[in-house]
């Protein structure tokens, strides 16, 4: 560190005209720093004031006054730098700074292991490199980077080095930032430079598109020096777009500017990452400019499904057909020896619902944690439902709050008691079964559930769930090994105590070893429920506290029973009927606990036939599922029963219908109404099918319980606009007079759509508004908007879509 000088005040004169003569009328002493030059560094950087892009550039560093340094040097976006204000590092100024004596301790492992620990999970994974892969689906990258680093480097004395790169396709200006140090001495450097060339063009796309559509893509073509004249441009087509009209326009300059080019375009039927790739020449310039887009369809998916009993030696024959886009629709032929329970329909069902809260979250992966003891995987499922299980842990990570608990939404200021419950059941199981869970985070789940249970006080006035959460949680610490004895006799002491909440508790009292308290705890009582007229704060339903049931018959050993009720369960799920994500995911779970401890006696035996092709089954597994390729069109199916028991065939058909399909909208406005309009800035209504690009305006959706069937939770309305439109943040409307939006639990905000939730109280109106603005030229379709319970389907609104356009002024 630099030396102190210290200056005895009790020396200076008041009148004198040096710092020293300062009018100080105290005695003491005053410490005044000096910085020790000697521990300044001067790096310098030469370099071209502009640079090319797509070219080799250099970059020179040296140090002023010729000293020895370590560096390293980074070239960034300006852009990108602004956006959070970043300074080019200054270590002298931190490691040389001023501070108070003081003494400070840290631990931090909680935080590397919780920040490394999916990393070094990947890292560690058994299996060979291919199980190491990121977990991640495969999205369009629409912004990427401009940032190069290079280094560490080091120089001696009195010397200089020159490095090169080459920037990808950009047009701006960047910063090129040295940071040097070599033993106690540091320094930065920092230059701005201009990149740029004589010839650029600039395509600009909506951040995503839809199949069918159509758009006029704008192509800016800058010409930034005298000697470009003509200019030629031209688009390429790809799987996902092709060009109406001449893929190439030519443009000339008399002097240097920039004008403007329009290619029409239409988005073929497919979906996924579309690439735009616009080219420019004149002479010997050139200019390239990608695009990444996601080429998406927001239609809802659709399940078809038709099924046939297969006595002994029967056989059936059908045909598969894809729905919507041929190449994304998929097909599965399940053939069981027990009432099928739409096991796939199911299973899509949990993991293609849109919205995101603590309970939809573990439901979509808690099935897939014991998906294998349903049906036989093939090497590709298992991974594939490895991945989702690894990516679902990290993910509940982020509803942790500071007490342990798991709140309903990520950053809600109250933990969610029955969520709590429910994602640290799939925590333990999942840990159960060799996957890496945070220990941090269970330890901190523990201490939250043990308070908890201790704090937890029976009421005269039972209501349905509050007995339930409290055995389901005792349930939990005991499965974790941390069982809390004295609050499991309180509660079976409890003189309300319902049915369901004792199966509950029976299953804890097996886990801690008092199997006799757990039978007479379920002596006499039924296996299932009335239905129920809320799901309550546990989020069930009469089906789902059957799987409860269940999983307590299964795990005292009461096969017979638990047989019965596996039909039963399996049958209401073989049905069409709607069932919320936690019934349909603990039904899963529980069946799949049943076929897990007890293994099928009967056999599946039989045929396939699928496009000429024949295979042979032969297990013992409940189910058996193989995929049915339909992305070529049609494929002719023909199964035949070769065994002596009868067996359940179904036939599953997936996909997403086109844009512009009606698809099927329940509306009772006795139950619940709502109105989607559109107003200018100044309130007037305004017709959406053709705008003119540039204009700003909003979505208007009203919504009204009618209050018939008392106040509503856990509502959400789903808004996705068309692709030429941008979502202007509503969050910034808050309080601007007549258009700010009522209250809401949470809202979800994407690239095209808004999932805002909320609870409506009965006779209530709420009003939610979208501030939206027509930025492409082009013909989209407007998607539906729809607003539903998420936890009762009698309760739905909806309109369907139309076609929309977006025309010049």
């Amino acid at each position: 560190m630099s030396p102190n000088v210290y200056v005895n005040v009790s020396l200076l004169q008041p009148h004198a005209q040096t710092l020293n003569d300062l009018p100080i009328r105290m005695y003491g002493v005053i410490p005044i720093f000096v910085e020790d030059k000697n521990t300044i560094l001067n790096p310098v950087i030469t370099m071209p004031s502009t640079i090319k892009p797509e070219q080799q550039s250099s970059i020179t560093v040296s140090e002023k006054d010729g000293k020895a340094m370590t560096y390293c040097i980074a070239i960034v976006d300006e852009g990108l730098l602004d956006l959070t204000k970043f300074k080019t590092p200054d270590p002298h100024s931190y490691f040389y700074a001023r501070e108070a004596l003081g003494v400070k301790s840290w631990d931090l492992y909680d935080y590397i292991i919780g920040a490394w620990g999916g990393d070094l999970d990947r890292i560690l994974t058994i299996g060979g490199d291919q199980d190491a892969t990121a977990a991640k689906q495969k999205k369009a990258n629409r912004f990427k980077p401009v940032v190069q680093y290079l280094g560490p480097f080091h120089l001696d004395d009195g010397e200089s080095q020159t490095h090169t790169f080459t920037l990808p396709q950009y047009i701006g200006s960047v910063r090129a930032m040295v940071v040097a140090a070599d033993h106690g001495s540091y320094g930065n450097a920092e230059k701005a430079v201009a990149v740029k060339k004589p010839l650029m063009i600039l395509a600009t796309m909506p951040r995503v598109l839809g199949p069918t559509e159509t758009i006029k893509l704008p192509v800016t073509v800058f010409a930034m020096e005298k000697n470009v004249k003509d200019v030629t441009v031209s688009l390429q087509s790809n799987p996902f777009l092709e060009v109406v009209g001449s893929p190439t326009q030519t443009v000339s300059f008399t002097e240097p500017g920039e004008q403007q080019v329009y290619f029409d375009v239409t988005v073929k039927q497919n979906i996924g990452v579309g690439k735009v790739k616009v080219s420019a020449t004149s002479g010997s310039e050139k200019a390239d400019c990608d695009i990444e887009l996601d080429i998406r369809n927001p239609n809802p998916p659709v399940t078809s499904v038709s099924q046939k009993l297969l006595s002994a030696n029967e056989q059936w024959t059908t045909v598969a057909a894809p729905i919507g886009v041929a190449a994304t629709s998929k097909a599965t032929l399940e053939i069981s020896s027990v009432p099928p329970m739409n096991l796939e329909k199911r299973l899509d069902y949990l993991i293609e619902y849109p919205y995101g809260c603590i309970e939809q979250t573990t439901s979509a992966i808690f099935p897939q944690l014991v998906l294998n003891q349903l049906t036989d995987l093939d090497d590709y499922r298992k991974s594939l439902v490895d991945r989702n299980i690894k990516s679902g842990i990290i993910k509940i990570q982020d509803f942790q709050r500071n007490d342990g608990g798991f709140s309903y939404w990520p950053g809600e200021g109250e933990s969610d008691e029955w969520g709590t419950n429910y994602a640290g059941h799939f925590l333990l199981e999942a840990q159960a079964r060799g996957y890496s869970v945070n220990e941090s985070m269970l330890s901190q789940w523990k201490a939250y559930q043990r308070s908890k249970a201790n704090g937890w006080a029976p009421s005269t006035t039972n209501f349905y769930g509050g007995d339930l959460t409290q055995s389901y949680r005792l349930y939990l610490l005991a499965l974790a090994k941390t069982p809390e004895l004295g609050a499991m006799n309180r509660l079976k002491e409890f003189k309300y105590l319902s049915p369901e909440a004792k199966w509950r508790l029976a299953a804890a009292y097996k886990l801690v070893g008092q199997e006799n308290v757990a039978l007479s705890l379920i002596n006499g009582l039924p296996t299932t429920f009335s239905e129920r007229y809320s799901p309550g704060f546990t989020y069930g339903s009469d089906t789902r506290d059957q799987a409860m049931v269940l999983e307590t018959l299964t795990l005292l050993g009461r096969r017979a029973q638990a047989a019965e009720l596996v039909t039963t369960i399996a049958t209401k799920l073989s049905q069409d009927d709607w069932y919320s994500t936690q019934t349909t995911a603990y039904a899963l779970v529980a069946i799949a606990e049943y076929c897990g401890r007890n293994p099928s006696g009967a056999k599946i035996i039989a045929d396939e036939n699928i496009n000429g092709k024949t295979v042979s089954i032969n297990s013992s597994s409940y189910f058996s599922q193989t995929p049915v390729d339909v992305k070529a069109g049609n494929a002719n199916i023909t199964v035949s029963n070769k065994g002596s028991n009868a067996l359940y065939v179904r036939l599953i058909s997936q996909g997403q219908p086109l844009p512009g399909s009606d698809l099927h909208v329940n509306n009772n406005p006795a139950v619940l109404s709502m109105n989607v309009s559109y107003v200018a800035q100044n309130g007037s209504p305004i017709d959406v099918s053709s705008l003119t690009q540039g204009t700003d305006f909003i979505a208007k959706v009203t919504i009204k319980n009618p209050g018939k069937r008392g106040d509503y939770t856990q509502m959400a309305l789903s808004q996705i606009f068309p692709s030429g439109w941008e979502i202007l943040n509503t969050r910034m409307m808050d309080g601007e007079g007549s258009f700010e939006s009522s209250l809401s639990t949470y809202q979800d905000i994407r690239d095209d759509r808004i999932y805002t939730y909320f609870d409506i109280d009965a006779g209530k109106i709420l009003t939610y508004y979208v501030q939206l603005n027509a930025s492409y030229l082009g013909k989209y379709f407007l998607p539906g908007t729809f607003c539903e319970a998420m936890y009762d389907n009698s309760i739905t609104a909806g309109v369907n879509g139309k076609w929309i356009e977006v025309v010049a002024q």
